[in-house]
């Protein structure tokens, strides 16, 4: 039901998304929040609908003729939804409703609104549970910044301090640690935050620990992302950098240059690490129509799944098959209908082609690979991201780098590397405020924003 419009195969894929109509419906639900719920909200694996969309469909234009229109689906699913508000579709004790506004899902018993009101002060001889304990976010601080747990004078030393006393030495602490090789060095924390997007083998590093088949050096990449997240730097530039960073050692520093001899796409095509080297080299390989650099991409650093039918923004007329890989197959349509325009502005970024390897080829269609389909040449070079129109890969980039998206899935990394665990539905109101900030007030700047996440309750609530 959610997202039918590209999930469901046949009449229904040219629906208009549905998680639009839901969150029109329920603009304060905490998936709506700069975003959409994706496909498994309704769905097991469309068409096939899981225990919540069972209880939609009952209620969705009942009488009126499959497929329904356009305009009867759109009509008709607000009043489906306000049909089954009462009603608990996962027998978790909690109705439809109720499971909407606070964020958890109502087809997954396991997925539950948790009351920690009833916590009393007290309750455990060493920290203040439940509530926001200055010793236990000390603590956590040096742990997750440093490496290190304070000595017992030392953490006597804090607790002895003035509650705006302590908030200072958690700023400073926090300061301090991220200079650390632990923070930024090589194998830090911030490279563990980069391995799922960057994904090495070992086997194809060339460079330094070089393999057995080099192909492309991951370390700039690293040294990018590393580079993007620390002092004041631009997050953002992460997917936009025009130029690229090389990493010295002893202590570690990350410096900007404008050329370096592992790279090779020229500065008007660059787009961060969405076109380094090890990128092309390994994600677009020798693929006609690059989608799994496409798909990776908007993974990373959206972190929207095509595969887990998140971020699907179905486009007029896609998708059209130019490499002839039976994409309008009815199971596989619903999906490259976004994932195919995502994929466009990477057509001209060659994969592996000996001298061309890793670079921006004009005519790369045309020069290696004419012989995959009749249309192949036609593949264009504009597409579309997040639904909007984008003409090149370096406009899809800055479009990226500048949505909602790109804001939470950047916090959601360091939520999940902080606080142990993606935010649950109690700590929703804390990590909106946290990745709204981050992209308004504190201009996508990391170091910033970490100061707002340590004192949070999710952090600092024993």
């Amino acid at each position: 039901m959610f997202l039918a419009a590209v999930c469901l195969s046949g009449g229904a894929l040219a629906k208009p998304p549905a998680g639009g109509v839901f969150c029109a419906t329920y603009p304060s639900a905490p998936t709506c929040t700069g975003q959409q719920p994706s496909c498994t909200y309704c769905h097991v694996a469309p068409p096939q609908r899981n225990a919540f969309g069972s209880a939609l469909e009952a209620f969705l234009a009942p009488g009126v003729p499959r497929p329904l229109s356009d305009s009867e689906y759109a009509a008709a699913l607000p009043a489906a939804l306000i049909a089954v508000e009462g009603t608990d579709a996962d027998g978790d004790g909690f109705s439809n409703l109720e499971e909407i506004l606070r964020g958890t899902l109502p087809a997954d018993a396991s997925s539950v609104p948790v009351d920690t009101g009833g916590c009393a002060a007290g309750g455990n001889p060493q920290y203040d549970v439940c509530r926001y304990d200055f010793r236990f976010a000390y603590r956590r601080v040096l742990l997750d910044f440093c490496g290190q747990s304070p000595p017992y004078a030392q953490l006597q030393s804090f607790a002895a301090l003035r509650d705006d006393a302590k908030r200072e030495r958690l700023d400073a602490e926090l300061d301090r640690c991220t200079a650390s090789e632990f923070w930024r060095g090589k194998n830090g924390q911030l490279w563990k935050l980069a391995h799922p997007k960057i994904r090495p083998v070992g086997s194809l590093k060339e460079g330094e620990d070089r393999g057995a088949i080099p192909l492309g050096d991951y370390y700039d990449d690293y040294a990018l992302y590393t580079y993007a997240q620390i002092d004041d730097h631009d997050a953002r530039e992460v997917m936009t950098a025009k130029y690229f960073v090389r990493r010295e050692t002893q202590p570690t520093r990350y410096i900007v240059e404008t050329s370096l001899p592992t790279q090779s796409v020229d500065a008007l095509h660059r787009a961060g690490n969405l076109t380094s080297a090890w990128s092309l080299v390994y994600f677009v390989m020798f693929t006609a129509l690059p989608r799994n650099a496409a798909s990776q991409s908007y993974r990373a650093y959206l972190g929207l799944d095509i595969a887990k039918q998140q971020g699907l923004y179905s486009i007029p007329g896609e998708p059209r098959d130019y490499d002839a890989k039976g994409v309008q197959a009815p199971a596989c349509a619903a999906c490259h209908a976004t994932l195919d325009p995502l994929s466009y502005p990477f057509r001209n970024y060659q994969g592996i082609a000996g001298a061309t390897s890793a670079q921006y080829v004009p005519n790369r269609l045309e020069k290696y690979f004419s012989d995959v389909s009749p249309i192949i040449t036609q593949t264009p070079e504009a597409g579309y991201l997040l639904g909007q129109p984008v003409s090149n890969l370096v406009e899809w980039a800055q479009v990226g780098a500048n949505s909602d998206a790109f804001a939470i899935a950047a916090v959601t990394d360091y939520w999940k590397l902080l606080v142990g665990h993606p935010p649950t539905a109690e700590e929703n109101a804390e990590f909106v405020a946290t990745w709204q900030r981050f992209k308004g007030t504190h201009q996508y700047r990391v170091q910033r924003m970490l100061h707002d996440l340590i004192r949070t309750e999710a952090y600092g609530a024993p």
